[in-house]
């Protein structure tokens, strides 16, 4: 690596270790893995998060509404590639995935994942580990999920699935987390 591009790499990483520190602050835990995206999902969809992010299968649960008191396993993937990371855990209610735009699952040289929200899916569980196993794949890190599974599953922006209807003051929250946000 030449040493001026090593030099603007290192310029860069300490600009985002300073974010990052900002947003670890503002979040209560480290800006890595699933944290950011647990705490979005905790303040839109008003869920009380497990005390220790190491928690098996599950990341909190739902506080009111609908779903109160189900426990669910929050997502965030930059890309909608559809793929899901599922557990066989029997103590898992749902899974709520944020994803950005949609995208083939392809290399990632020279690609860019920014950190955005495009789109939201709520997945029973149980319902689509029985799916999945009849399909015949893999349960684990990845696995394959039909698109028709993620169209029946989406709650914003369209809102297909029903089980969790989401208020306008919902909609506005995940909105500023849009790529194209004002």
């Amino acid at each position: 690596m030449p040493p001026e591009n090593a030099r603007r790499l290192g310029e860069l990483l300490r600009r985002r270790n300073l974010i990052d520190a900002e947003i670890a602050a503002l979040i209560n835990r480290p800006m890595a893995a699933g944290h950011p995206g647990e705490w979005i999902a905790a303040q839109v969809f008003d869920l009380q998060l497990e005390p220790s992010a190491t928690a098996t299968a599950i990341d909190g649960r739902f506080r009111s509404g609908p779903l109160a008191g189900r426990s669910v396993n929050v997502k965030w993937y930059l890309k909608r590639e559809g793929i899901l990371d599922m557990t066989t855990s029997e103590v898992l209610d749902y899974y709520l995935v944020m994803t950005g735009p949609s995208a083939s699952a392809a290399s990632s040289r020279g690609g860019v994942r920014p950190w955005c929200i495009h789109n939201v899916y709520l997945f029973d569980a149980r319902e689509l580990l029985e799916v999945q196993r009849a399909r015949g794949v893999k349960i684990g890190i990845a696995s394959s999920v039909p698109k028709a599974l993620w169209a029946a599953a989406e709650i914003f922006p369209v809102a297909t699935n029903v089980q969790l209807s989401m208020t306008g003051e919902q909609r506005a929250a995940l909105e500023v987390f849009r790529l194209d946000a004002p």
